[in-house]
């Protein structure tokens, strides 16, 4: 009966037509910063993930439990008190997720707080704005490769321009995780994935072999999961600006990014103008990312990895799924923006 009622009520809360409105006040803004506060602090001091624990600890339970089972009833009779304990967990661990930060996924988007202009996205607007890019990447080479540490681990300046750009984005302010490796990190490099964010005990997990002009990003990215922005749209946005208010180190693995991105967004001709506009320490570090990410990858592990993300991200009511990776575009051509990349809020 508690079986039943359990996955009764996960069920309700999957299909809750909350208001993004009383999402964003009460949950993304209050009690999820509230529990982000006790639990990333505590995860940082230890320094595996504690979500290997957790999935290992789950599974050996599981697998224990599920011998007993079999042992004392037989193959038959076990199946059925196994598949409802597969249920019932399955069912818990959903509520949990939804309460320790699933619910950020119908928050209110980005695009809705800040000052944003949706005929300021165009095909021309991208290339002008891949221009910009390029001429970040350009200047700051130099400056970038002397700062960034040869370990790639983050600096303070990270930190502090993601402090930055939440205030400038009327965020909370929370505590950042210390980067991590994971158990996961075989699938990661297979399935051609840079990190993730742990829903339960609020980590960062990364790639072990994330090269040091990728990992301020990633982590920034990473980051902004952390601050409840669960679409990754939004995360890529607000991880931009952190990078953008920290080392020369950290804008240039931002503005490394955009330009990629942006790069998908215009014509072929316009793409191999961007090409060689780049100088020739950009390009490398471009062609560098690219096979550091093909060395390992499987293309049957990446199409079925990406395949499951995209059904996982649209039912949780991310309607683009995947797509919504390359929604940054979408936003900073669109939004408004002060001095300094400000961007500008609504009132």
């Amino acid at each position: 009966m508690r079986s039943a009622a359990l996955v009764v009520l996960a069920i309700g809360a999957a299909l809750a037509p909350l208001p993004a409105s009383i999402v964003e006040r009460l949950y993304s803004t209050r009690a999820f910063v509230a529990l982000q506060s006790l639990l990333t602090p505590l995860s940082n001091v230890v320094p595996i993930a504690l979500f290997d624990v957790l999935v290992c600890g789950a599974v050996a339970v599981w697998i224990g439990l599920a011998v007993v089972d079999i042992r004392r009833r037989g193959w038959v009779r076990a199946a059925g008190s196994i598949g409802v304990r597969t249920l019932t967990w399955s069912a818990a661990s959903y509520l949990v997720f939804l309460a320790t930060w699933g619910l950020n996924y119908r928050r209110v988007p980005l695009a809705d707080t800040l000052q944003f202009d949706r005929s300021a996205v165009s095909v021309d607007s991208a290339r002008r704005m891949a221009l910009v890019a390029v001429d970040r990447v350009n200047t700051l080479y130099a400056s970038a490769h002397r700062l960034a540490p040869a370990s790639g681990e983050v600096t303070g300046s990270l930190a502090e321009g993601f402090a930055r750009a939440s205030r400038d984005l009327g965020l909370p302010s929370i505590t950042v995780a210390r980067p991590k490796r994971t158990l996961l990190d075989a699938y990661f490099q297979r399935a051609g994935v840079a990190g993730m964010t742990d829903p339960f005990l609020l980590e960062t997990l990364v790639a072990s072999d994330l090269l040091p002009v990728e990992r301020p990003f990633v982590v920034a990215h990473e980051w902004s999961h952390l601050a409840g922005i669960a679409n990754e749209g939004d995360a890529n946005f607000v991880g931009w600006l952190a990078c953008l208010r920290g080392s020369a180190a950290d804008q240039y693995s931002a503005w490394l990014f955009l330009y990629d991105e942006l790069a998908r967004s215009v014509t072929a001709r316009d793409r191999a103008a961007l090409v060689s506009a780049l100088a020739d320490g950009p390009r490398a570090d471009i062609r560098a990312i690219r096979e550091r990410v093909m060395r390992h990858l499987s293309p049957r592990v990446s199409t079925a990895g990406w395949r499951v993300y995209d059904s996982y991200l649209k039912a949780n009511r991310v309607e683009s799924g995947v797509a919504s990776y390359a929604e940054v575009v979408r936003l900073v051509l669109g939004v408004k923006f002060g001095d300094d990349w400000i961007p500008l809020r609504r009132r």
